[in-house]
């Protein structure tokens, strides 16, 4: 499969894109510009700058988003404004990343170091009471996390591993019982799991960072499917559209020169024959 360029190569470093019929279709980030995106009908991104950093974003169930930013999370109302809930650490050598929110409407939003530390990054859970909480600690760059159908299990990346990890989970406990779902290599050498996305039959689609693909597991952790993206950064994936059945991709342009990659920077999107889940609001 292979998927279509959307938009112009007008983002950064374009991640998280989210689908929600709640804010008009498909948002993203522009992470290290510090701004949502949203995709118009045009294939044009208006832009809201919310921060130095804009890590991830989902909507709330009464309206507006919460997003992460450089080191803690600001609320958007349904009428636009914005409030930050705390500054949770001072170090300016650690940002947010990626995140999602659980069954039970918690956001959940990782650190990474800007230069890949290992091990100096955390993931953070955002309570719909405004507390927050540490779930995971020693992370080198903490990305993708999404559940699966049931809302049983959990599925994370920490990119430095070259692996996707799975969880437990259940409201009382959170995540317990870390394991490998599936080792990903890129040919012979080991694949840089991003972003990624569960379908509505338990699939798993992880963007491979540095290899302009995006690849699919079975829910038993089995690759069964392949996207290439004309773009070599390929950062996170969605689904999105009215039915839930169009991948969408984004890609970064960072650290590139610019004659370099000339598509990366775009939203991509995929037909990919299968549907996926309705995003997961943040209860607070």
């Amino acid at each position: 499969m292979r998927a279509d360029q959307v938009t112009g190569p007008d983002t950064y470093h374009g991640e998280g894109p989210v689908w929600s019929p709640s804010w008009g279709g498909l948002r993203l980030v522009d992470m290290l510009a510090g701004d949502v995106l949203t995709l118009g009908d045009d294939g044009r991104l208006d832009r809201r700058h919310v921060g130095t950093v804009a890590a991830a974003v989902r909507p709330r169930t009464g309206g507006g988003a919460v997003i992460g930013v450089e080191r803690g999370f600001v609320l958007e109302d349904p009428d636009g404004s914005l409030t930050q809930v705390g500054e949770l650490w001072s170090d300016d050598r650690v940002r947010m990343n990626d995140g999602g929110c659980d069954p039970d409407g918690r956001f959940y939003c990782g650190s990474m170091a800007y230069d890949q530390t290992v091990g100096a990054g955390s993931l953070y859970r955002l309570d719909p009471d405004r507390s927050v909480h540490v779930v995971l600690r020693d992370v080198t760059v903490s990305n993708g996390l999404d559940w699966s159908p049931d809302g049983s299990r959990a599925f994370y990346n920490d990119t430095a591993t070259h692996r996707i990890s799975v969880f437990d989970y259940d409201h009382g406990t959170g995540l317990t019982a870390r394991r490998t779902f599936a080792e990903v290599v890129d040919g012979d050498d080991p694949g840089n799991p991003d972003g990624l996305t569960v379908d509505a039959d338990g699939g798993v689609w992880t963007a491979l960072f540095g290899s302009g693909v995006v690849h699919r597991y079975s829910p038993d952790g089995y690759l069964d499917a392949v996207v290439e993206v004309p773009a070599r950064q390929v950062t996170a994936c969605t689904f999105g559209g009215a039915d839930l059945d169009e991948l969408f991709v984004t890609t970064s342009r960072e650290n590139l020169d610019p004659g370099d990659d000339p598509q990366a920077g775009s939203v991509f999107r995929a037909a990919v024959g299968v549907r996926g889940l309705a995003v997961r609001p943040f209860a607070g």
